[in-house]
């Protein structure tokens, strides 16, 4: 009996052969077709971007820079902080699998909203990046592999991610992202017309032109210092960087230029252990892990004096974040919230002493207790009204011949609110 099936299978077998070896020869050639089609494309891509001479790369720059609508008028009823609603990433829940509080920037504005420190009508709203702004500084193939759900769950350190379709990471993570990229550069420009400018998001300082990481995507301190350049006519320009860690992404993005001076302020022994980086960095200062307030505050006195002397910037870029705070994991440094809005208001006054408009990002962090982030960025916001009351008593002064008296009050009240 078994013997009689045996000429049916082989029969069979054979029939279905020819069906499989097709499907098979059919897949094959997909697969090798496509793996041309890459390599011809990159090919191209190389030698097009071999013959396009640097002068050429720098007037596409230029171009796309000009055409950016990014940059547009604010009403002087508002006031020069820039934040949205789409900044605070909510996905599912699996934000939450990172340290990393991605709704920070909401609870900032609803904190200083609540306390009467700010008039959330008064807060400009940016848009959103689009390719062409980002591609001022990315390059194609980097914004491309962001359509890759697995590299967006690498740079933000959330692996199920990776397994989300691409068209939801881009509307729910991405494009909250690009928004905060478009307020970091309007802050520029704001901050070079009313003195100071605060974006509340941005300082994505681990992401460069070609590679993110680190939860942050674009190189949002590198578009906006680009877009200085050209639509500001400003030639030199200081990153202050005093996140806890080192900002990797601008400093091997401005490596060779000399129009950019970087003070980088970080522990060297957390992430992101960028070597390379660092030897790029024009004035490092390194705070080791359990530095408290008082020795902290100690070498940013002198890193700011000898910045002081050694460039002259035309506008200074502040990455200020308060992952130095005490108790935050990350960090692992010891700074008090009064310590990081002293901190603030030394860099501040830095800015203000020598007449340059400073634009401050909030960065990437993980506060360990908001009520500890209320009080820094309340101090900041009231450091911000005295700053600004007093250009208004000087302008008074100087537009109507006499001198206006001023209220008196102590740092840390609120002469005006903003």
């Amino acid at each position: 009996m078994k013997n009689q099936f045996i000429p049916i299978i082989v029969e069979s077998t054979r029939k279905l052969g020819k069906p499989i070896l097709y499907v098979i020869l059919t897949f094959a050639t997909i697969k090798v077709s496509h793996s041309l089609y890459c390599y011809m494309r990159n090919h191209t891509m190389s030698s097009s971007s071999s013959t396009l001479t640097a002068t050429d790369a720098e007037t596409l720059r230029r171009n796309r820079i000009l055409s950016s609508k990014l940059y547009f008028d604010v009403h002087p009823s508002k006031v020069p902080m820039v934040y949205s609603p789409a900044y605070d990433i909510s996905f599912l829940g699996i934000e939450k699998l990172h340290p990393f509080d991605s709704s920070k920037w909401g609870r900032i504005c609803q904190f200083l909203n609540l306390d009467g420190v700010l008039d959330k009508n008064r807060i400009v709203e940016p848009m959103e990046a689009s390719k062409e702004d980002l591609l001022v500084v990315h390059t194609e193939s980097y914004l491309d592999s962001l359509k890759s759900s697995a590299n967006v769950a690498a740079i933000m350190e959330v692996p199920p991610v990776a397994v989300v379709p691409n068209c939801l990471v881009q509307k729910n993570v991405l494009y909250r992202f690009r928004k905060q990229v478009g307020g970091t550069i309007l802050a520029g420009k704001l901050a070079r017309e009313r003195g100071w400018a605060i974006n509340i998001g941005g300082g994505f300082h681990h992401c460069s032109a070609n590679k993110g990481g680190g939860f942050c995507a674009y190189a949002d301190i590198s578009l906006c210092i680009h877009y200085a350049f050209v639509k500001l006519n400003i030639s030199r320009v200081m990153i202050i960087d005093l996140d806890a860690h080192q900002g990797n992404g601008h400093e091997k993005d401005f490596s060779d230029n000399r129009r950019v001076y970087i003070l980088d302020m970080y522990n060297p022994g957390i992430y992101p252990f960028d070597y390379e980086a660092r030897s790029y960095i024009d004035q490092k200062v390194e705070v080791e892990t359990g530095t408290a307030t008082d020795e902290y505050l100690k070498k940013l006195d002198d890193a700011l004096e000898v910045a002081g002397r050694k460039f002259d910037p035309e506008l200074v870029v502040y990455n200020a974040g308060t992952d130095i705070l005490d108790g935050d994991p990350l960090g692992r440094l010891k700074i008090s919230p009064e310590g990081i809005a002293a901190r603030d208001e030394k860099v501040f006054r830095f800015a203000r002493s020598r007449n340059l408009p400073i634009v401050m990002l909030t960065s990437v962090f993980r506060p360990s207790d908001y009520l500890s982030l209320r009080l820094i960025m309340e101090l900041v916001i009231r450091l911000l009204t005295r700053w600004l009351y007093e250009v208004q008593c000087q302008n008074y002064s100087r537009f109507n011949n006499k001198s206006l008296e001023k209220t008196p009050y102590r740092f840390g009240e609120f002469p005006v609110k903003l």
